[in-house]
């Protein structure tokens, strides 16, 4: 991988300032990246209560919240071995911000029908998948530039504070997004998260060229088909994948089904959706500056382990807990331990893989985003027949089995820190 230096003075001496938990902040490029990446999902995290608010007005449906998740699940799943096998092909910065432009264009079509008054749940659906075939694109892109502008040693810290962006944004998207609507309706929400979309492009502009270093002519065919054969091939990871899909998978999709929480279960409306987004987002950042204090040697591939099974057992106690306000603290619980799960997965793959297929497995973690939406039509089934929280009980309890059983039957997996140590990798890139 070539990258194009960009010079900074002092950033050893910055470095010994640095706190552990921030320590890749020493990285300009890196700063710019977060500044980005943080703009990115408040304006994404911003629009999910606001679709959530505008789908179930337009149908008052759960099978409506399952059925836009779909639209964004389906292209995702499917383009998401091109978008990686693109990216280590493409200069991955003018990759990112072609895939953030056609998201913006999107949001400013919905926009444009709310302003003439005739925003229908299909358009939903179509702008839903408009954005799904964009994101196989931009995410693998996004994940692979971390390990370009701040290498493998600051790796894993570099992911955890990019995780916990994601997370305050979970947290400040939502409210900042209610406080436009209460003053400004919908409209204010639209146009703030369109801004942030083009605060995002700006970002993206002031980092270095990250070029992928190629020495053959194959097809983006065959570099698809290399990247499913070494993921399959190499044991550990394809391990790892699969454990970190299945909480994606099965337990995930509950946040999509928050809104019947806050309407049938607790009769808390709008404004108890907003205080649980809130609280899994504060869960959230709290997960992730957990990991990113952890020290580079930490054994990651068992802490992945407890915390899963942690984040399945919480989500469980708040899924049937009658009180609202009761709900709230293993739901906060809940959120660190899943944040924290995710955020090791993630790291361990990117530790395990070599640099010349790091845009194809980021597609395969792509992958496994891809199917939280698909979750959603089992656990959104299930609750409109037996209810949400009997439902959302069930997946966490098929979590939890599926996580012991990992435990005792895979040595593999409890092993996985020796095998990040002994992977292959090329020289680190130049800050």
């Amino acid at each position: 991988m070539h990258i194009e230096k960009d010079k900074t003075n002092g950033s050893s001496e910055m470095a010994a300032k640095l706190p552990r938990g921030f320590v890749s902040l020493e990285s300009i490029p890196f700063r710019w990246f977060l500044v980005g990446h943080l703009s990115f999902f408040l304006a994404m995290q911003g629009l999910v209560l606001v679709r959530s608010l505008l789908a179930w007005d337009l149908t008052k449906s759960e099978m409506s919240l399952a059925y836009i998740n779909l639209s964004v699940a389906v292209p995702m799943v499917i383009g998401s071995l091109i978008g990686g096998a693109v990216t280590d092909r493409m200069e991955r910065k003018k990759l990112v911000i072609i895939g953030q432009t056609v998201i913006l264009g999107c949001e400013s079509l919905i926009l444009t029908l709310i302003l003439l008054d005739q925003i229908a749940f299909w358009h939903m659906m179509v702008t839903a998948f408009m954005v799904g075939c964009a994101f196989p694109f931009v995410m693998p892109a996004r994940m692979a530039i971390v390990y370009d502008v701040v290498g493998r040693q600051h790796l894993a810290n570099a992911l955890a504070l990019s995780a916990g962006a994601n997370n305050l944004a979970r947290v400040l998207g939502p409210a900042v997004s209610g406080i436009m609507i209460h003053f400004f309706s919908l409209k204010g929400a639209y146009i703030m998260s369109i801004a942030l979309y083009v605060v995002a492009s700006l970002c993206m502009m002031r980092l270095p060229a990250c070029h992928p270093t190629r020495h053959d002519d194959k097809s983006l065919f065959s570099d698809m088909l290399y990247g499913f054969r070494y993921v399959t091939g190499h044991r550990p990871i394809f391990l790892c994948l699969i454990f970190g899909m299945f909480p994606m998978l099965i337990v995930m999709p509950v946040q999509n089904l928050l809104v019947v929480f806050t309407d049938e279960v607790w009769h808390t409306g709008e404004s108890g959706l907003g205080l649980m987004m809130t609280i899994m987002g504060i869960g959230g950042v709290i997960g992730a500056l957990w990991v990113a204090r952890m020290p580079h040697n930490a054994r990651r591939s068992n802490l992945m382990i407890t915390t899963t099974l942690a984040f399945a057992v919480f989500l469980g106690v708040f899924s049937l807990t009658p009180s609202f306000a009761f709900a709230l603290v293993p739901l906060l619980i809940a959120n660190i331990f899943g944040n924290a799960s995710q955020t090791l997965n993630n790291t361990i793959l990117q530790l395990l893989v070599a640099d010349n297929i790091r845009g194809r497995m980021s597609s395969f973690i792509m992958l496994t985003f891809g199917l939280t939406p698909l979750g959603v039509l089992p656990i959104a089934f299930l609750a409109e027949r037996i209810g949400a929280p009997i439902a959302v009980f069930m997946a966490c309890l098929v979590l939890v089995l599926i996580v012991s059983g990992f435990y005792f039957f895979s040595p593999t997996l409890r092993h996985l820190d020796e095998q990040a140590k002994e992977a292959p990798h090329t020289h680190p890139p130049t800050r």
